[in-house]
Formats: C-alpha cells, structure tokens, sequence
C-alpha cells in the first residue's frame, strides 16, 4: 500500500501550491526574461557589455534611492531658509571636500587597472554601508549625516570614473562607442525612472526606508560586479593619457606612429641626435596631444553643459519651492522641471545612438548653440513653459554632447591611452557640475539673474569651445570615423 501511495506523485494541494508558484513568478521571470534579452542584443551579451548595462542600472536604482532620502531630509523637511542652510552645509562639507578629492580619483584609478570589477564592486559595497551609517540620522538630519554623504558621492563618482574606463574593453564587434554608452546610460535613466516612485512610497513608510532600499540595491550590485568578464581587468597595450592645452591653431604637434618594434617618433628623433652627439631626449608616453584639439575643445563644451546641470539643480531647487510655477505648487512645479530634463536626457541618448556620432565636433558646437539659445529666451521671456524648455533642452543637450564626446575619444584616442583619458575627462566634468552647484546655491533668489547667470555659463563654454570645434570639423581628421 506505502510503496503503491508513493508512485501516485505529489497531492492536489502540493499541484495546486507548485500552479500559484509559477503563476506568482511568472510576471518576473518573464520580465527578466525581457531585460536580458534587451539587454544582451546584438552580441552585447557574448562580449559582456550587457552585465554593464545591468550593472549601471542597478546603480542608478541605489543612486536615486539615496537621493530621495536626502532630498527629504535636507530639503523638504524645512522651510526654505533653513533649506538652503542646510544644502549650504551640505556642499560645504561633501562638495568642498570633493573638489579636493576628484582630481585623484581618475589618476588612482588610473593606477589599479587589473582591479577594476574590484573597484567598481568596493564602490557599491561602500554606498551599501554608507546607507545603513546613514540610516539612523537621517531623521534628525544632524552633523553625522554629511561625512557619510561625502562617502556615497565620493563612491558613486569613482563608479562612473572607473564605468567609463571599462566600456572601450566591452565593444561587441562593429559596436561604436557610442552606441554602447547610448545603451549603459539608457539603462541607467530607465532605472532611475522606475526607482524613484518607489523610493517615494518607501519614504512614506519611514525616512530611513529607502536607504534600506538603497543598502539592498547596492550589495546585489557588489555581486553584480564581479560577473564581468575577465578582461575587464586587463591593461594589455595601456598607458596613461595625459591633458594638455592645444595650441593656439588647435593641432598639437603629433608624433610619428609607432612601428612593430614599439619605437615612436619620438624615439627615433631622440636615436638620430644620439649618432650626431646629441643627447637623446626622454620618451614620453602618447597622450591627448598626439590627436589634435577635437577631444580638448569638446571637454571645455561639456565641461559647460555639467556647469550648467549642476547650477539648474539647486537654483531651480530653491526657486521653484520659494516661487513656483504659475498656477502650479512647489512640489508641482518641481516634478515638471524634473521630467522635463529627465525625458529630454532619454531623448538625448536615443538620438545620440540613432545619429551614430557623425561629425561630432559639429553636433557639439550645435547643441551647445542650442542650449544658450534657450538659456537666453529664459533669461528674457521667463515663463513655465521656458523654465520647462530649458530643463529639457539641457538633459538633452547635456546627453547628445557627452555621447559626442565619447566618440571623439575613440576616435581620436590611440587605444593604450583611451582607457586613461575616459577616466581623467569624467573626473574633470564631475568638478564642473560640482562649481556650477555652488554657484546654485550661492545666488539669490531671483529668476532673471538666474537664468542669465544659466546663459552665462553656456556663453563662456562656447567662447572657449565652438570656434575649435567648427575649426575641427572643416580640416577634418587623420583618423577614421568611427560608426
């Protein structure tokens, strides 16, 4: 009877159990399904770009979840002056502090490149403990709680330092860069987008909640670090880049290429004066004055359009909540500005992805034109509809730049020094947002000053920028385009 019994298989009530199991699980697996298939597409998943695009979004998840948990504290808790006394303080103590520390984080990246899954995987192992130190002053907003934020912005920037270095060695094949970059930061705007609604729900159970979020957000994506590739760690064929100053026409003097026997120009020049009894000059590794100005003149243009983000954060921060759109509430009016810049960012790198990065000294100049076209009309005409319309020209502009940026460096770059040079151009744009927020928080309140001080900003990085670029993009390159 026992043996029969054991060979009718499992029960109604286990059938019935294992039936809701499957049905329970099968909107996520199914959506997992989906988003690895998204994101593995087009040979992404062989090479193992498409783990850094899931590991992108999920830092953007734990990003936005801090975010809304300071932003609560700092910001929204309080009446506006005692906001913008807090803000205050809190750039003081973390933005300050940041200025000084972003300038090593790209050089001592630079220095650890056989660990960089270990940097990226420390860097969100970082924010995960920072979340939970976090955690318990949140509520009260007291003095601990700004150290720990240093940490987190320190972290998170070291990501994106060491993301960006990472990218070139994930290429699929017939892959530009940026279209890879288009879709690691496609991911990341997704993410965010699906995060922050749930950050704000968790901020309704309590304050501290959505640093637990974070906290578990940011230990999955330790683990998620470690399952790229291999080669991620490699620094075959690699140097470091350094950034000069082009010369006044903007073509700096380029060495001759180096041949099979790993001799530049440089080298042979310094061989040639050792046979006539000169002294052999020093070998200097290549670095961004073999590749012309294209590369310098486009970091001073986005150096301007993060400026500008970070300038437009916390002045609109302020302005809005202190004067808010007609017709609108504070919180209102906040949320239009907010989708407005985030919808044009999306819309920025979609189209980025879809232009392929042809001509991109000229998509630079023109996106920078356009943004103080708009920067102007804010200035002159302030309206909501204005104030919405530079939002999402900024994140627009702001993405179609960089991405141009980034395809001036593959192309311009020599390969040994490219993975340097992506390190050392986001370290100095992270020190551009970082003034341009100071300069957000120091300024009155006043609509007009703000929006031509935006304007301001936009016109100092033409002035130093468009003219090269347009130089640029008529004597063309000794390089191929890149697709």
């Amino acid at each position: 009877m026992t043996a029969a019994r054991s060979h009718d298989g499992p029960g109604p009530l286990r059938r019935a159990g294992r039936a809701t199991g499957r049905a329970l699980r099968a909107p996520f697996t199914g959506t997992a399904r989906s988003i690895r298939k998204a994101t593995h597409a087009h040979g992404a998943g062989e090479s193992g770009l498409g783990k850094l695009i899931e590991l992108h979004a999920v830092n953007g998840a734990g990003d936005v979840m801090i975010t809304v948990a300071l932003a609560s504290t700092v910001f929204f808790s309080v009446p506006t002056d005692e906001a913008r006394g807090r803000v205050a303080l809190y750039l003081a103590i973390t933005m300050a502090p940041f200025t000084l520390l972003a300038p090593v984080i790209g050089p001592l990246l630079d220095r650890l490149p056989h660990g960089r899954r270990a940097a990226m995987a420390g860097a969100m192992l970082a924010r995960a403990l920072l979340a939970i130190t976090m955690s318990g002053a949140v509520a009260t907003g007291g003095l601990e709680l700004y150290p720990a934020a240093l940490g987190v912005l320190v972290s998170s920037k070291a990501y994106g330092v060491v993301r960006s270095a990472v990218v070139p060695r994930l290429l699929p094949p017939n892959f530009s860069l940026v279209k890879a970059n288009s879709r690691v930061t496609l991911a990341g705007l997704l993410a965010t987008g699906i995060a922050a609604p749930i950050g704000a729900g968790l901020q309704m159970i309590g304050s501290a909640w959505p640093l637990y979020g974070a906290c578990a957000i940011f230990v999955a994506g330790t683990f998620l670090a470690f399952t790229l590739p291999h080669k991620v760690d490699s620094a075959k064929g690699e140097r470091r880049a350094r950034l000069i100053v082009p010369h006044e026409d903007g073509i700096p003097s380029r060495p001759a290429p180096a041949k099979a026997s790993g001799r530049t120009g440089s080298t042979r020049a310094g061989l040639r004066r050792a046979g006539s009894g000169e002294k052999p000059a020093k070998e200097r590794p290549p670095g961004l004055r073999s590749v012309g100005g294209s590369v310098l003149h486009g970091l001073q243009a986005n150096a301007a359009h993060r400026a500008l983000s970070g300038f437009l954060i916390f002045f609109l921060a302020f302005l809005l909540r202190e004067h808010p759109l007609a017709g609108q509430s504070a919180a209102v009016s906040l949320g239009i500005v907010g989708v407005a810049a985030g919808v044009g960012n999306a819309c920025g790198t979609a189209v980025g992805s879809w232009l392929r990065a042809r001509g991109p000294e000229v998509i630079v100049a023109t996106v920078l034109g356009l943004a103080l076209s708009v920067a102007i009309l804010a200035a002159v005409f302030f309206s909501t509809a204005l104030v919405a319309a530079l939002g999402a020209v900024a994140g627009f502009t702001q993405a179609l730049s960089k991405l141009s940026l980034d395809a001036m460096i593959q192309r311009d770059v020599p390969e040994e020094v490219r993975t340097s040079a992506f390190a050392r151009s986001e370290t100095l744009l992270q020190m551009a947002w970082v003034v341009g927020g100071g300069i957000g928080i120091a300024l009155p309140l006043n609509a007009v000053l703000g929006m031509s001080v935006a304007a301001g900003i936009l016109a100092l990085g033409a002035a130093a920028s468009v003219r090269g670029l347009l130089g640029a993009a008529r004597r063309g390159t000794p390089h191929p385009r890149v697709a």
